[in-house]
């Protein structure tokens, strides 16, 4: 992994004047508003619009293959559609990632020609959708907890308890069903936009969250990664729903052509190849509050509250950048040279005028100021909250400033949002440079979080 030492500051201005890089091969991406297309309107265009959840369990492609449930069923799709074809024009995939809660929204508004979920997902009855056949059948939504956590043998006994969702969970309803059969409500503790399914498992493997509630085959799909998760599967918000793919109720000549599709599609045997060797490798998250954890903090919180005061950062952020770097150990070295709690190279700290790295006050010092630098000089925009804004800082700590800000440009050209770094800028990112980068945020982004949960007690 790059530090940020090793990468040269330069303008960005003319990162941003020169010419794009070539196509990336994924799939493309794009915004763009259209009435409801059926099948030869779509032909006509060239462009199957397909409007994804933006989750990486659901649609994720990496530089070293697929990742996404639904990927490997629509490129499937678009190769059929395009035998099928009467002349010689070939329509290609293209990608709309959306919050899952908003694809329906999106597919009425003509955003896309098809929504492919991966996930259960709510159709009110006066939505002007239409299903296709089931994608998979009979889906439960099934309790997961971490090995070793209190068995329970049935649904009565979540009384009082908290159950960990990511936003736009299909639990929702389930949970207002089973609550009015409790004597004391199972409370919802709905996560921050920015986690994933995926994102709330790794942290219930963790131990950081109790439990959540997940369709069965995203639960098996995980626990072959992630070993500690224990899936109750006789702990059932709901029985088994089907998983649809959706499109607009004007299109019967797309739907006809999708369910002719899922009847005859089977999944090939390596399908999972990618995902299964790409998350085994990827870094885990653990959890920071342990008592060995906290006592670390204890001795350097007041050097990372006062330098996160004096450049106007959250000491959490610092906190959580100087766990996943060095795990807390100002003693900690690394390649390249980098030293200290946050992993700064001497070149780096001489960049932002800091002599001493090697010790605490200069090492957390050269950091602060450092990742206060690139915000201003490349994140300073009132267009990004302040997730988004800190998400691409750790970006360019750990990949430097120029390469993120061309990852920002190919997501503009691709329609993507460049102001959003979860869910967008990262969808490039992991096409050209793997999962390296998308994990290290993503992990310092939850560590934040586990943190701010409990700011109260972590701060004098």
């Amino acid at each position: 992994m790059r530090r940020c030492g090793l990468v040269l500051l330069g303008l960005w201005l003319g990162v941003l004047a020169a010419p794009l890089e070539a196509r990336l091969a994924g799939p493309l991406e794009v915004r763009q508003a259209a009435a409801g297309r059926d099948l030869a309107a779509i032909r006509a265009s060239g462009q199957l619009r397909v409007l994804i959840n933006q989750s990486r369990h659901s649609a994720g492609v990496t530089r070293e293959g697929m990742l996404g449930s639904e990927y490997p069923r629509l490129r499937a799709l678009v190769q059929q559609l395009n035998r099928q074809s009467a002349d010689d024009r070939q329509i290609r995939l293209v990608l709309v990632p959306r919050p899952k809660e908003q694809l329906l929204a999106a597919l009425l508004r003509g955003e896309g020609d098809l929504v492919a979920p991966g996930e259960l997902l709510a159709v009110r009855r006066d939505q002007q959708v239409a299903t296709s056949r089931p994608v998979e059948r009979e889906v439960p939504l099934v309790i997961v907890t971490r090995r070793g956590a209190p068995r329970l043998a049935h649904l009565e006994q979540l009384a009082g308890r908290s159950l960990a969702l990511p936003a736009g969970s299909a639990a929702r309803g389930a949970l207002q069903t089973l609550n009015a059969t409790l004597k004391r409500p199972l409370v919802a503790d709905w996560q921050d936009p920015s986690l994933a399914v995926e994102d709330v498992l790794e942290l219930v493997q963790a131990g950081v969250l109790s439990m959540t509630a997940v369709e069965l085959p995203i639960a098996r799909r995980f626990a072959r990664v992630w070993p500690r998760l224990r899936i109750d599967e006789h702990l059932r918000l709901s029985e088994g729903q089907d998983l649809y793919w959706f499109m607009h109720r004007k299109a019967p000549a797309l739907r006809a052509a999708v369910d002719q599709f899922l009847r005859g599609y089977r999944a090939s045997a390596d399908q999972e190849a990618t995902f299964l060797r790409t998350y085994r490798r990827l870094y885990k998250v653990h959890n920071p509050l342990g008592r060995t954890e906290l006592q670390r903090l204890q001795r350097v919180r007041a050097t990372l509250l006062r330098h996160a005061k004096a450049q106007q950062l959250d000491w959490l952020w610092l906190a959580a950048l100087a766990y996943k770097e060095s795990t807390l150990n100002p003693a900690a070295r690394g390649r390249g040279g980098v030293t200290g709690l946050m992993q700064v190279s001497p070149a780096t700290a001489r960049s932002v005028g800091v002599s001493h790295p090697a010790s605490l006050e200069g090492n957390v010092l050269a950091a602060s100021r450092y990742l206060v630098r690139l915000r201003e000089r490349f994140f300073s925009g009132s267009q990004f909250n302040e997730r988004e804004r800190m998400a691409f800082m750790l970006a360019a700590y750990n990949l430097g400033p120029q390469r993120v800000q061309q990852l920002r440009a190919e997501a503009r050209r691709r329609g993507l949002n460049p102001y959003q770094w979860f869910f967008q800028v990262e969808r490039v990112a992991a096409e050209r440079h793997g999962m390296g980068v998308v994990s290290y945020v993503s992990s310092i982004n939850k560590y934040q979080l586990i943190y701010s949960r409990e700011r109260y007690r972590l701060e004098p």
